[in-house]
């Protein structure tokens, strides 16, 4: 985390627990200023059950929590109007049609009276453009998806939860969705984004990674992968053979990691510390080597796989990290 900016969010070791179950055990984390802090992981591992201990919903069963730099049970009207909140279900009212529910949203927050294009850049922004009739009981689940993203961004409030905003949306939508996100972020805002596309943690600032209700680590998207794949992975493919007295100098070369992986023939990956400095000097050996190189890349898996990786070197260890 950067020192240097202000944290919303603290957390110091919160469980929540609901009957013999931790939904949440023992979490530690700080959220900074301006940042997108997502939260990934399987559906029902706390991801939901910690963003309601943060807005107030729910009180802690042990442990601090601290928003905005207050606990979230002393929360006044003027603490909310900082906060937006995308729950999961949809909550708005289904006897009132988008253009109702977005103007009624806007009252609430006491946004001032003449905000038609306010609300009609919000529609265009999740889509929603001449649907602003329509009753919100009798449009699609991914129209009441877009609908209650509007709504939450109605009063732009400086911190705002989103809690799996991109289930069902498609793929084009989803990501005109994230950059807005980073808009938002650019302008000051502070975004706590929950999601089940483990891809969008390349979006993020900062990445949280929760399992049985417990935050297994905390890091950027790039430490991320680079966790899962304890280093950077060059893959080296040459034009031809190398013999075996080479593959062995360089499975013993001081900027090889791990052990050499073929694969094909004349491909092999390779784990090291820091791929850009590693690569140029790779490039060097092979000259010395007089082994003739066809390319040479870092290889960056999608993060689906880096989250795979991270859960099985979790179930193998059997620990927790935080």
């Amino acid at each position: 985390m950067e020192d240097n900016k202000e944290l919303v969010v603290q957390m110091r070791d919160v469980t929540k627990t609901f009957g013999q179950v931790n939904a949440v055990d023992n979490v530690t984390l700080d959220v900074p200023q301006g940042s997108i802090f997502g939260f990934i992981g399987p559906s029902g591992c706390g991801k939901t059950t910690t963003v309601r201990l943060l807005i107030g919903n729910y009180g802690a069963t042990d442990g601090t929590i601290k928003v905005l730099g207050k606990s979230p049970d002393r929360f006044g009207r003027d603490d909310q109007k900082r906060i937006g909140y995308m729950p999961q279900l949809f909550i708005l009212y289904p006897e009132l049609t988008i253009w109702e529910n977005l103007n009624f949203t806007a009252s609430i927050y006491g946004y001032p009276m003449d905000r038609r294009e306010r609300l009609h850049d919000l529609l265009e922004l999740v889509e929603l453009t001449g649907h602003e009739k329509k009753m919100a009981r009798n449009i699609s689940g991914g129209m009441q998806r877009r609908l209650s993203l509007a709504s939450t961004l109605i009063h732009s409030p400086e911190l705002i939860f989103l809690d799996e905003p991109t289930a069902g949306i498609d793929p084009v939508l989803r990501r005109k969705f994230w950059d807005h996100f980073q808009t938002l972020k650019d302008r000051g805002h502070t975004l706590f984004v929950t999601t089940q596309y483990v891809g969008e943690a390349a979006y993020c600032d900062y990445v949280g990674v929760m399992r049985n209700g417990q935050l297994l680590m905390v890091e950027t998207p790039e430490m991320l992968r680079y966790r899962a794949l304890n280093g950077h992975v060059i893959d080296l493919r040459t034009k031809g053979l190398m013999t075996h007295e080479k593959v062995a100098a360089l499975e013993n070369h001081q900027l090889v990691q791990e052990e050499l992986t073929f694969l094909d023939p004349v491909t092999v990956r390779l784990t090291v510390e820091e791929a850009s400095t590693a690569i140029p000097q790779l490039l060097d050996w092979c000259e010395e080597q007089e082994v003739e190189v066809e390319s040479i890349n870092e290889f960056v898996p999608p993060f689906d796989d880096v989250f795979v990786m991270i859960m099985e070197q979790v179930q193998s260890e059997g620990v927790k990290e935080q």
